[in-house]
C-alpha cells in the first residue's frame, strides 16, 4: 500500500516552529525560511504540503494569511492550510491564497450544521479537509485545550461518504514527539467511515512511515523530524511509494 507524505510548516509569529504535544508554552523554533523550506520540499519531491497558521489557532481566525499566500506560491506544491477556520469566509481567503484544500477543526466539531453546510456548498467538494484531534480517541479542541467525550470514531462514521478531501487524524499525546504514530486509534479511525485518512503526531523515523503502509490511511504528516534530522524527506517519499529496498 502506497502512503501520500505531506511535510508540514507549523507557522508562529512568522517563523518556522513546533510544539510539543500542542503546548504553546513547549515550543522549539528551527531558524529556516519557511519560503525556502516549502521550496526544499518540491525540491526533494514531495507533491502535497501541510501547512499550520498556530497564531489563527490560537486566535480562532486565520492570522497569517499573507505570508501562507507567500509560502504557497514559493513552494509551487499542492497545499493544505489549517489553523483558526471558523468561517466560510475563512475557508474562502484560503482558497484565494492559493490553498488546494483547508483544514477545519473546532467549529465543525461545535457547530455541525454549519459544516454540513459548508462541505456540500459549491465549490468545495474535495476542498475541506475535517481535523479530528484526539486524546485516547476522544476529540479535543480549540487548539487542543479541550476535551469532548466525542469518539472520533463516531464523527468519521457521521461524515462517511460526505464530499471532504480527508480525515486530519491527530493524536495530540503524539503529536511532536517523534515516538510513532498512535496506530491503534488512527487504524480505528480509518476502518470506520469512508474518508481517507490522514495520520499526524508522533512520525519520528522510516520504521514509523512503514508501520503506518500497513493501515488503511491515504496519507502521514511529517514534521519536526524532518528539522531535526530523524527522518529525511527524500527517503520517507521513497518508502511510501513502495521503493524501498528493505
Amino acid at each position: 500500500m502506497s502512503l501520500v507524505i505531506l511535510p508540514s510548516i507549523d507557522l508562529r509569529g512568522g517563523r518556522v516552529v513546533r510544539l510539543q504535544q500542542g503546548d504553546y508554552a513547549r515550543q522549539i523554533n528551527y531558524d529556516v525560511d519557511p519560503r525556502a523550506t516549502a521550496r526544499s520540499f518540491a525540491d526533494a519531491g514531495a507533491a502535497w504540503m501541510h501547512l499550520v497558521d498556530l497564531d489563527g489557532a490560537k486566535e480562532g481566525r486565520p492570522a497569517q494569511t499573507e505570508l501562507i499566500g507567500e509560502i504557497v506560491r514559493a513552494a509551487g506544491l499542492k497545499v493544505q492550510v489549517g489553523g483558526g477556520v471558523r468561517s466560510t469566509e475563512d475557508v474562502r481567503r484560503l482558497l484565494d491564497a492559493g490553498a488546494a484544500r483547508v483544514v477545519v477543526g473546532t467549529r465543525a466539531i461545535e457547530d455541525p450544521p454549519w459544516f454540513d453546510s459548508l462541505v456540500h456548498t459549491a465549490g468545495m467538494d474535495r476542498r475541506i479537509v475535517l481535523a479530528i484531534d484526539a486524546k485516547e480517541g476522544r476529540i479535543a479542541t480549540r487548539a487542543w485545550t479541550q476535551t469532548t467525550q466525542r469518539l472520533a470514531t463516531d464523527v468519521a462514521r457521521e461524515v462517511s461518504g460526505w464530499p471532504l478531501a480527508g480525515l486530519l487524524y491527530t493524536d495530540v499525546a503524539k503529536d511532536g514527539m517523534l515516538q510513532g504514530p498512535n496506530l491503534h486509534h488512527t487504524r480505528l479511525l480509518a476502518e470506520a467511515g469512508d474518508v481517507p485518512v490522514i495520520a499526524s503526531g508522533g512520525v519520528g523515523n522510516l520504521e514509523h512511515v512503514r508501520q503506518l503502509m500497513q493501515i488503511p490511511v491515504w496519507g502521514a504528516i511529517v514534521g519536526r523530524s524532518l528539522y531535526e534530522g530523524t527522518l529525511d524527506l527524500r527517503e520517507a517519499l521513497d518508502v511510501a511509494r513502495g521503493d524501498d529496498a528493505t
